[in-house]
């Protein structure tokens, strides 16, 4: 179990030999430093068992704080798992989501060629401020009028964001040279990004909406990824206009931001499922095109955990769920906006609260604790294996074509998710445990 170094440790069979023997461990200890959903899905699992702070645990979801303190301070045995990465900012903080992508598209186009460095462009131009400050200028002025938006790197749920179309309005992170060190520490912690604005977003009913997906990924070396076929999109309240670049409520998308809005109804919410999204894009621009679109979203999950995969360190304790912002622009091209480390569980409505639950029911699942999974399943739940050292396929058989296979990738996002009746099938119960 988890303890600090003076702790007695724990002197029961590993979880290594337990998984040998085909033994589900009976009792979880967990700790959890969050009081949302999570907390109430881990309370509820058969065998779990909260700790409080001082007590030994086998398994812990804690916030990035408590890693930041703790983590490098921990003995942990084998069979224990926690909820983050050790470095994981270098993909969840924009200014080095943006760095290491950029490293990656120049190795690609190096070691492979410009059509593969070529797939990395789903991410706007970007600079970090004030360090890149005369870099970015030269970018602006190149084209005159075009609108940016100004983020800090370390802050989430729209705190701290603005758009602009002047340089005055951003004096503030031009100066970096005259500063003491102390301070420029200081800045670094606060620093933002200038990113190229999507001034040409798609638009439903002529509002501004972004994709939040989720991804979990169990390890980066071999890098091995889920994607989870639900997520939703989240919508402005008001009317998309670049006239008035002051109002949030038109630009920025995060529930955090518009359910402060004077006309935000909490019994609609603003999101939709992202099966009513893929259902509505079908309907309006063929299944094809939506098709592509959604490989494209793919590409984005895969390049993004690729271009951190030699930076990240891995630890077998580890794992981490992502919440992936993806905004699509007029002609159906997916942007990469942000990844979250810490994406909101904190539910808007009884559906998100559902949906939510399953998400980390299923995430709990793959982190199997209990030992039940082989480590060859493609699909857990509503989760499907989308990298495991290589892309994962599925074989679809075309009865059509006297029955000859093909093959593509092993993907849902929006498609349905029978998730009961696949973890029926694919589990066995947990002494105790009520029927799925």
């Amino acid at each position: 179990m988890a303890k600090n170094k003076t702790a007695a440790g724990y002197k029961g069979p590993s979880g290594d030999q337990k998984r040998r023997d085909g033994e589900g461990r009976s009792c979880v200890r967990f700790r959890c430093g969050l009081t949302n959903t999570i907390q109430d899905v881990l309370r509820q699992r058969p065998g779990w068992v909260e700790v409080k702070d001082g007590g030994e645990w086998d398994f812990n979801w804690c916030d990035v704080g408590w890693l930041r303190e703790n983590f490098d301070h921990s003995y942990m045995e084998e069979h224990v798992r926690i909820s983050h990465f050790r470095n994981h900012y270098e993909l969840t903080r924009k200014n080095l989501m943006v760095k290491n992508l950029k490293r990656y598209r120049k190795t690609l186009e190096r070691e492979a060629d410009r059509i593969e460095a070529a797939k990395c462009d789903f991410f706007p131009r970007t600079f970090e401020l004030p360090s890149e400050y005369h870099l970015f200028v030269e970018e602006f002025k190149r084209i005159p009028g075009s609108t940016w938006i100004m983020k800090p790197v370390a802050r989430s749920q729209g705190k701290g964001i603005f758009l602009f179309r002047k340089l005055k309005d951003i004096i503030d992170w031009k100066k970096d040279g005259i500063r003491s060190d102390e301070q420029r520490d200081e800045t670094q912690v606060e620093s933002y990004v200038a990113q190229r604005y999507i001034e040409n977003p798609y638009l439903i009913s002529g509002r501004k909406f972004d994709l939040r997906v989720y991804v979990l990924v169990t390890s980066y070396i071999p890098l091995k990824a889920w994607l989870y076929r639900d997520g939703f999109a989240r919508f402005s309240s008001t009317r998309f206009s670049l006239t008035s670049i002051d109002d949030h409520y038109v630009h920025l998308t995060n529930v955090a931001v518009q359910k402060t809005a004077p006309d935000y109804d909490p019994e609609k919410g603003c999101k939709w499922q992202v099966q009513q999204l893929r259902s509505y894009l079908t309907a309006r621009h063929g299944r094809e095109t939506v098709e592509a679109l959604f490989k494209d979203i793919d590409n984005i999950f895969v390049r993004s955990l690729q271009s951190v995969q030699k930076v990240i360190i891995n630890d077998k304790h580890c794992f981490e769920l992502y919440g992936y912002d993806i905004l699509l622009d007029q002609d159906l091209k997916p942007w990469l906006i942000e990844v979250n480390a810490s994406p909101s569980l904190t539910a808007s409505s009884q559906e998100d609260y559902e949906m939510k639950c399953h998400l980390l029911e299923d995430t709990l699942h793959i982190v199997d604790m209990e030992g039940r999974l082989t480590g060859k399943e493609k699909r857990v739940g509503g989760y499907d294996l989308m990298w495991n050292d290589g892309p994962v396929y599925t074989e679809d058989v075309n009865l059509e074509t006297t029955g000859s296979c093909c093959f593509t990738a092993n993907t849902h996002l929006g498609c349905v998710n029978n998730r009961k009746k696949q973890l029926r099938q694919l589990l066995k119960p947990i002494p105790g445990q009520k029927r799925i």
